[in-house]
């Protein structure tokens, strides 16, 4: 449970830096890891970014003070952050539908979202099937996009990028370069640095890479590998949040950072749910 009390610990200094300025890079070290992979933990766990909770944790914080004190507004946008008055305003009116100005007037209805607090609860009835894997270097060939910090951005991208690629002729191609395990189609997101951040859609292949196409090597690693069936797009969603939330506190492995796989079967018309697996690679604490 060690990284859950390292969430924490960032989310408490986010909290304490609400009216000054916060470091993602800096909650990023106090949690354990990369400023990408803090974000990215982050957004499945608390069910947004990073960047909307700050926002609507400052805005909450804002509202409380234009409500019950004399504090001009001006002060209070300059407090949290905005130089400028109208970013301010589309800001508050985001948050609280209503503009800061309107928010002075007694009665006015405002939206208050309160500090996530990270913990442990029971949760029981929803089974979670894996096995732990040992693998060597994987070699992965296809297509890819340009990820960023953002990842909700993220999240609006990749699936027009499928779409997209499902239309094209580029995935029979990816289909046919497929001879290494797992024999599968492969959406993978790999973070080289904070400046070159892709998403592919490959396949494990010993093939030369054709035309149009990139490789990447993912160094031999464990993994944990989760199943699923329904819709892949909420499938894969739910298995990362409860990795993070229900598996990884109670494993003994930690988060190795390495890039997230997940498998689909090879279908030249991928139907939109069904099998799928989930490849994260881990580490045991001990090594960290």
């Amino acid at each position: 449970m060690e990284w859950l009390r390292n969430l924490s610990n960032a989310i408490d200094y986010i909290e304490k830096n609400l009216d000054g300025a916060i470091s993602y890079e800096e909650a990023a070290k106090i949690a354990c890891c990369s400023t990408y992979y803090f974000q990215r933990m982050f957004s499945y766990v608390a069910g947004i970014s990073l960047s909307e909770y700050i926002r609507r944790r400052r805005m909450t914080q804002a509202a409380f003070e234009i409500q019950n004190t004399d504090t001009k507004v001006l002060d209070v946008a300059l407090k949290y952050g905005y130089t400028s008055p109208t970013s301010f305003n589309r800001a508050f009116q985001n948050v609280h539908g209503i503009s800061p100005i309107s928010a002075k007037a007694k009665g006015s209805i405002l939206n208050a979202y309160p500090p996530i607090k990270f913990s442990v609860s029971i949760i029981g009835g929803n089974v979670m099937p894996y096995r732990v894997e040992e693998k060597e270097a994987m070699r992965i060939v296809g297509i890819r996009i340009p990820l960023t910090m953002d990842m909700e951005e993220n999240k609006r991208n990749v699936p027009p990028f499928w779409e997209k690629t499902l239309k094209g002729s580029q995935f029979a191609k990816i289909c046919n370069l497929s001879n290494q395990l797992p024999m599968s189609i492969l959406g993978a997101t790999v973070c080289q640095n904070a400046d070159e951040i892709y998403y592919y859609i490959a396949a494990a292949t010993d093939h030369p890479v054709p035309d149009g196409m990139f490789e990447y090597e993912i160094p031999a690693a464990t993994w944990v590998v989760f199943e699923s069936d329904g819709h892949f797009k909420e499938s894969i969603q739910n298995i990362f949040r409860r990795f993070l939330t229900e598996w990884l506190p109670f494993s003994g492995y930690v988060y190795a950072e390495l890039p997230d796989i997940e498998v689909y079967p090879i279908n030249k018309e991928i139907p939109q749910a069904g099998h799928s697996e989930v490849w994260i690679a881990v580490k045991k604490e001990k090594e960290k």
